[in-house]
């Protein structure tokens, strides 16, 4: 029908005719279902979310209380025992239980602030790639000027002017990562406005509002879902580094980056499950985000896609 926009589930195939449609959505699920690396990935995502979500009912202890016997008679933490499964940190409070409700505050931050930053930056992208003109170039210099402070020193110049709290990490986390998606999506809408299914659409009298959320973002929903659970891995990352440093969650709230500070100092590293533990949550989380992310790349890349899934 002239002037309606190729259905969803259809992607346009770069080595074609750019009038051509594919179907994608199920060669998708094909190559996901046979991936081991996407199905690695989701095992490890969904291990960590349910440790999270069921943390107030599996956890052993409260992670903010100091016991009186989580500590040696010279002070020093104690190792695995029955009653603290992977021992105690240097103020008597259990490690375990504290992974556990760390998982909930990481997971919390990483989804609420990664969220924002791809709200950020498809909105900020479709506005400058659809209207370009003065607004398109007022959008792209500021992207291009968040760009050029460096993620981490920025983070911690907000941080220290807000003061460090939960929605503060939030708000920064999506400050500082929209950048990339907003670049993305710009490019990609610049070229699909020129198409001529959307001359159509404009020709068919349609508002611009309409043909961008019916007609073009379809056609973004695969970028923007693979930046989204890569920038997931980056976002742990960034958020553990923030505590690492001082400027995360204040205490008593359990945090992987805190209790990895906690447990890096020269004289106590011989206590090893004090940073251990909380750096291969880290691990794990992180390699699990981007397992899914790099199989969602590869099925949704009709270039790249291998014939057969890694």
């Amino acid at each position: 029908m002239i002037g309606s926009a190729p259905p969803a589930h259809f992607a346009l195939e770069p080595e074609s005719d750019p009038g051509a449609l594919v179907p994608r959505g199920g060669r998708t699920w094909r190559y996901l279902r046979r991936s081991p690396t996407f199905w690695f990935g989701v095992v490890l995502i969904a291990g960590v979310t349910l440790a999270a979500v069921l943390a107030p009912l599996i956890a052993p202890h409260d992670p903010s209380v100091q016991f009186d016997d989580g500590l040696t008679t010279i002070g020093a933490p104690v190792n695995h025992s029955s009653k603290f499964l992977l021992g105690t940190d240097f103020e008597g409070r259990d490690i375990l239980s504290r992974l556990l409700f760390g998982a909930r505050l990481s997971l919390t931050i990483t989804f609420a602030g990664n969220g924002l930053a791809v709200i950020f930056g498809v909105v900020l992208g479709a506005v400058a790639g659809w209207w370009q003109g003065v607004l398109g170039s007022i959008i792209m210099r500021f992207t291009d000027v968040m760009l050029a402070f460096p993620s981490l020193l920025l983070a911690l110049a907000l941080v220290g002017i807000r003061g460090p709290s939960l929605s503060v990490i939030v708000l920064v986390i999506a400050m500082v990562s929209w950048t990339s998606l907003c670049r993305i999506t710009f490019g990609q809408v610049s070229g699909l406005r020129e198409r001529a299914w959307i001359e159509a659409a404009r020709a068919a009298g349609f508002s611009d509002a309409r043909i961008l959320v019916r007609h073009i973002m379809p056609h973004l929903l695969a970028p923007i879902l693979v930046y989204a659970t890569l920038g997931m891995a980056l976002t742990v990352v960034f958020e553990g580094s923030l505590a690492y440093l001082g400027l995360g969650v204040p205490s008593p709230a359990a945090s992987w980056g805190r209790m990895i500070r906690d447990g890096s100092d020269p004289n106590s590293l011989q206590f090893y499950w004090l940073i251990v533990y909380p750096s291969l949550a880290l691990f794990v989380t992180v390699l699990g985000f981007n397992f899914v992310g790099d199989a969602l790349r590869d099925a949704l890349d009709p270039q790249t896609a291998p014939s057969r899934p890694r």
